[in-house]
């Protein structure tokens, strides 16, 4: 039974959104993703920092559903004498997104909050007012006198933009959407599925450092041995300005899950998603990935002698920034399009290719 297009569990995603976990440092994301899930499926984790939660028979074929816990964020590379913090890139940020920005550092001794520095624009000059920032040119200013910030933000110390989580109509607007709510997804997708009548062991897994290269999926799907695999993610939502249908494709707000159709991306588990939709009456959008996904799925079909795989994604506004915006309908579609995709999974599916 397909639930009320809008209802999702926000207390959870909210939970999950909250959490300052970039990649490489997922632990507080983490934990909340597993307290989740423990709550219904058998739960584990490993070294590299991911998080794993299934059901069905243990000695089934297992299918992998992943979500990246990670987000996009900051390195400190550098105190100066001033007590100014530099830092460097964790993730692939535009510069001109942090400016003005409070930055939370996950400082060992305790977090500590500060705020983005540049120059004030009375004291440009005329050049400096037709630059672009650049991340060498900001720093983050704690307040403190510089011997307190030397002891308290060694080199190292990892940081995320300090934004709250907002519920406006049905959209949802928060940092870290890309992809706390794939993991998130996948979490509720496998939650949908509990019951004595699953065929094959689901395996929802929360990975790591995707946003640095999809390095957790790749050991993840190694652990797992799956035979199919599903990766969530997120996509450019269609309707705001500046992105072109002509290379994104159509995906508007309100339109659902979105499929990627590529080279790389498994044809028969992508007529299986849309058989599914079509059956139980799911919206869905569709985009063309010729090569790469950008996504977990790049390294999960890689892996071992290759792993069937699609990615179904979330249409998302202002990617990579404090504010990404998504619709809650769509994240309730992308849960019942896998539910529904491995409900209808026969138990010795055949994912050769053929035309």
């Amino acid at each position: 039974m397909i639930a009320d297009s809008s209802v999702i569990n926000e207390t959870f995603l909210t939970a999950l959104l909250e959490q300052a976990a970039p990649s490489g440092f997922e632990r507080r994301a983490a934990d909340v993703w597993l307290a989740e899930a423990a709550t219904f499926a058998r739960t584990s984790e490993d070294h590299y920092g991911n998080v794993y939660a299934e059901l069905g028979p243990e000695d089934a074929p297992a299918v992998i559903l992943t979500g990246h816990l990670d987000e996009i964020g900051l390195m400190v590379s550098h105190v100066n004498d001033q007590g100014f913090v530099h830092v460097m890139n964790l993730g692939g940020w535009d510069p001109q997104v942090l400016v003005g920005q409070r930055i939370r550092l996950l400082a060992p001794g305790g977090d500590v909050i500060g705020v983005i520095g540049k120059k004030a624009v009375h004291v440009m000059d005329d050049d400096d007012k037709r630059k672009a920032s650049k991340l060498e040119d900001l720093w983050i200013d704690l307040g403190l006198d510089a011997a307190d910030v030397k002891e308290r933000v060694p080199v190292g110390t990892v940081g995320v933009i300090e934004q709250p989580t907002l519920r406006v109509g049905t959209k949802i607007v928060s940092r870290a959407l890309d992809n706390r709510v794939g993991a998130f997804i996948v979490l509720e997708a496998l939650r949908a599925l509990k019951g004595p009548d699953l065929k094959h062991r689901v395996v929802a897994v929360g990975t790591s450092q995707e946003e640095i290269g999809s390095f957790g999926s790749k050991l993840a799907t190694h652990r797992v041995d799956p035979i199919a695999g599903v990766a969530v993610d997120v996509t450019h939502e269609t309707s705001q300005p500046g992105v072109k249908p002509e290379k994104y494709g159509v995906a508007p707000f309100g339109s659902g899950a979105n499929l990627s159709v590529g080279a790389m991306t498994s044809p028969t588990i992508f007529r299986q998603m849309q058989a599914a939709a079509k059956k139980d009456a799911i919206p869905y959008t569709l985009s063309a990935n010729p090569r790469y996904t950008y996504t977990d799925a790049d390294t999960m079909v890689l892996s071992r002698s290759g792993v069937p795989s699609a990615v179904v994604s979330v249409p998302n506004r202002y990617m990579h920034s404090p504010n990404e915006m998504v619709d809650a309908r769509d994240v309730r579609a992308c849960i019942d399009l896998i539910a529904a995709w491995i409900r209808e999974l026969e138990a010795e599916p055949d994912f050769t290719r053929r035309s």
